[in-house]
C-alpha cells in the first residue's frame, strides 16, 4: 500500500525543502510510504509538499529499483495497492522509462471507494474508512506518534526520510522486545 502524507514546516525547516500542497493547504514537505500488510515500512521518502502523488510515488520507486530489478520474474506480482488521488497508467508509463520490465513485477490496484448507494445500504453517511486502506494510514498515525514527526523539523529533505525510517526502527524494536 502506497500513501503520502503533507506536513508543516516549523521556521527550523530550510525553504529549499519547502512547497506548498494545495489540496491540504500545507506548507511543508509530502512523506511517501510504501507499506506492507502490517503495516511496517518497504520504503519511505521526502518531497517538497508541491510535488504530485504521482511524481512522489516514482521518485521513491525509482530510488529503489533495485529491489525490483532483483525480483524474480517467476513469482506472482507484487499488488501495489493506491488511493484515488493516483494514476495507475501514467505511472506505469513513467515507470517503464526507469525499468522497462518493471511491470512484468508490480501492477497497480485503486483501492475501493464506497460509493452513495453502498453506504445507504449499510446504513452510513460521512465517511467511511476502507479496509484495506486503513492500513496505510495506521502507519501514518504510527509516524505521528513520534514527537519529532509531528512536524517537518528538519534542513533538508534527505534527513526527513532518515528520520521517518528511525522511527519505524524503534517502533519495530519494541515491538520485537515486547513479543
Amino acid at each position: 500500500m502506497i500513501d503520502s502524507q503533507a506536513v508543516k514546516n516549523t521556521c527550523n525547516a530550510s525553504k529549499e525543502s519547502s512547497g506548498f500542497c494545495f489540496y491540504k493547504s500545507t506548507n511543508g514537505i509530502k512523506r511517501h510510504l510504501a507499506v506492507d500488510t502490517l503495516g511496517f515500512p518497504f520504503f519511505t521518502h521526502c518531497t517538497k509538499a508541491s510535488i504530485s502523488d504521482d511524481r512522489g510515488l516514482i521518485e521513491m520507486l525509482s530510488d529503489n529499483i533495485d529491489y525490483f530489478q532483483s525480483k524474480p520474474v517467476n513469482i506472482p506480482k507484487i499488488t501495489i495497492l493506491l488511493d484515488n488521488g493516483y494514476h495507475p497508467e501514467k505511472l506505469a508509463e513513467e515507470l517503464k522509462k526507469v525499468y522497462p520490465q518493471i511491470m512484468t513485477k508490480i501492477r497497480f490496484n485503486l483501492s475501493a471507494k464506497p460509493d452513495k448507494t453502498q453506504k445507504e445500504k449499510e446504513g452510513k453517511t460521512g465517511f467511511v474508512p476502507v479496509k484495506a486502506r486503513w492500513v496505510i494510514e495506521r502507519s501514518n498515525s504510527w509516524m505521528e506518534r513520534c514527537k519529532s514527526l509531528v512536524k517537518n523539523f528538519e534542513k533538508t529533505l534527505e534527513n526527513s526520510t532518515t528520520k521517518i525510517n528511525l522511527c519505524f526502527v524503534r517502533l519495530m524494536l519494541k515491538r520485537l522486545a515486547n513479543g
